[in-house]
């Protein structure tokens, strides 16, 4: 089979860098393995599996290499004094026994992280009263005896019983319920209050938690001073971690851990492998880390699929130490089992194509409206009515606050970045539906009412990727316009635009960026022709952001292509937990 290999700059670059520091120059073969290596990192993988190359006729720079088979992929980087072997000397390569070629950082965040996370696993507490445990964890999870079993309910108890613990479910199994009857638990332990800290992987993420806990908790069975105990500040990972000004470092590390007893990490499928290895190795040997979300969403947009690899381990290997820590929530609270919604996108992530079509055609599916990707001379017309209705309500309040709050209640999801059917072509039509309808006057950069999404971290403004914010007049500076973004408190901050980090228009965002945020209504556009970024974890993540509708605008061969696709990332996460029997 022959593919047509897309070098990025940054992958030649490092390829060369490495073929000069190898004495490999004219080795057109090993360059090409060096490259694909940076290509494979670049792409979401923690390596290149050299077994899935072997074989191939690649083009690359209009010349065909054809990769020979593994075990003479392995010798050739063998012969080079820039790989290693694990347990040997680092150098910037490493090659496992399996044929994964790592770039060394990565292969270092993968294999010390399997090996915190597998002390952990074995490690259990020593803080729980056995007696007082089981009466309180009665009282917060009275289900009668003729039940069916509450995993709720045992996702509590190993969150108790042991140091690190996994929650995976999907939207409305009651996961948030389940972490603030944890924090209850922890909290009601003899001894001195437990010290915890709540995290999420964004501002979004962080503030959605915080709500949920607020509201949550003040229907516990449990003393009055108990639910005043229970913490509700969340931070996210990057402020937890405490990030050194001017740097990608952080103030807590192995070195310097974290003071809390407990860390629960919320939207947990988020986190890259080099953050969740910062983490990690943050947190203090005999303190617990509870890691919460679902596995079945996208996964980070940088390297690794950590929370899926954890998953997955514990289901491939239940007698694996990590199997006992994993509890994954399969009962909908939220959604009856004829909610259009979930079942879709239960069909979509089980891969069962010909269902999901089925139900489609059929308009079996309640809140799900399906229509054919309009033509782009008809997708204008299209969107139009949706677009007014949907953004009306937050640009007619000036009022930053309620802004934020009605902004949250409709969205526009992409697949793509780029194009007419992608962030970029639906953020210009927007502006001109809005503008057309009397609702905006983009007269120019910045302009009242103009929504935004922060797309790099700024330690110094406590701004970061993802966090959204509207452009509105502030009458305390002269009507002159500020960004104004929710903050931790209930209030708002804002800044002159001209401050802020690098941003872009956020009428619509891609499905990656919706992580962590949830809707009333969204509209999912696919684009009209298949592309690699089209599968069911992308289709699946961006029809569970809505709680009450979803406008699918999909063609039928490019959504049938969708959910036969899996996102695949290469790592030896899952082998090195598995290995942990």
């Amino acid at each position: 089979m022959a593919i047509e290999y897309q070098e990025r700059a940054i992958d030649r670059h490092f390829a060369a860098f490495i073929c000069r520091l190898a004495g490999r120059e004219a080795d057109g073969l090993f360059r090409l393995v060096v490259s694909l290596a940076s290509s494979a990192a670049g792409k979401g993988s923690s390596c290149l599996n050299l077994a899935d190359i072997t074989g191939l006729i690649v083009i690359a720079d209009n010349r065909e290499i054809l990769m020979p088979g593994l075990d003479v992929l392995m010798e050739l980087l063998k012969s080079t004094a820039v790989v290693s072997y694990p347990g040997g000397e680092l150098r910037p390569l490493v090659l496992d026994a399996s044929g994964r070629l790592y770039l060394c950082r990565y292969w270092k965040y993968e294999r010390e992280l399997a090996g915190i996370l597998l002390q952990k696993a074995a490690a259990t507490p020593g803080d729980i009263d056995e007696t007082q445990f089981h009466a309180i964890l009665q009282r917060l999870f009275p289900g009668k005896p003729d039940m069916e079993e509450d995993r709720q309910k045992i996702a509590a108890a190993v969150a108790l019983r042991r140091l690190f613990s996994v929650i995976s479910g999907g939207p409305g199994t009651g996961k948030t319920s389940t972490v603030v009857r944890i924090l209850a638990l922890l909290l009601e332990q003899p001894g001195e209050r437990k010290r915890i800290a709540l995290a999420a992987p964004t501002g979004k993420a962080a503030a959605r938690l915080k709500a949920s806990i607020e509201r949550l908790k003040s229907s516990l069975d449990c003393s009055d001073d108990l639910r005043a105990a229970i913490p509700d500040d969340v931070v996210t990972l990057h402020r937890l971690l405490d990030t050194l000004p001017g740097s990608s470092r952080f103030r807590y590390s192995s070195k310097n851990p974290l003071p809390y007893d407990t860390v629960l990490v919320d939207e947990a499928s988020m986190v890259a492998l080099p953050l969740m290895h910062a983490l990690v190795t943050a947190i203090k040997p005999g303190s617990r880390l509870v890691l919460v979300g679902d596995m079945d969403q996208l996964a980070s947009v940088e390297a690794g699929a950590v929370f899926y690899d954890i998953c997955n381990a514990a289901m491939e290997n239940p007698a694996s130490k990590v199997s006992q820590c994993v509890v994954r929530l399969e009962r909908n609270f939220r959604f009856s089992d004829n909610d259009g919604i979930a079942r879709l996108g239960r069909l979509v992530i089980s891969g069962k194509e010909k269902d999901a079509l089925d139900d489609l055609k059929a308009g079996l599916l309640s809140g799900i409206s399906w229509h054919p990707v309009p033509s782009k001379s008809e997708f204008r017309r299209f969107l139009s009515p949706r677009v007014i209705e949907g953004y009306r309500s937050f640009l007619e309040t000036s009022i930053p606050g309620e802004a934020l709050e009605r902004f949250e209640r409709f969205r526009i999801l992409c697949a793509l970045c780029e194009g007419a059917y992608g962030v970029s072509g639906l953020n210009r039509d927007v502006e001109g539906i809005l503008y057309e309808a009397g609702l905006i006057e983009p007269s120019g950069r910045f302009y009242k009412g103009c929504p935004i999404i922060i797309a790099v971290n700024d330690y110094a403004l406590r701004l970061f990727n993802g966090d959204i914010g509207i452009l509105l007049p502030d009458p305390e500076k002269g009507g002159a316009i500020r960004a104004f973004f929710a903050a931790k408190d209930g209030k708002v901050r804002s800044f002159p635009p001209e401050r802020l980090p690098l941003h872009e228009t956020a009428y619509a965002m891609t499905v990656h960026k919706s992580q962590g945020s949830e809707f009333e209504r969204v509209m999912l556009i696919l684009p009209p022709s298949d592309n690699e970024l089209l599968t069911r974890e992308l289709l699946y993540t961006g029809l569970t952001r809505a709680r009450l509708s979803v406008d699918l605008l999909a063609d039928e061969t490019v959504f049938s292509a969708a959910v036969r696709k899996r996102v695949e990332r290469k790592s030896g996460l899952k082998e090195g937990l598995m290995a942990g029997s």
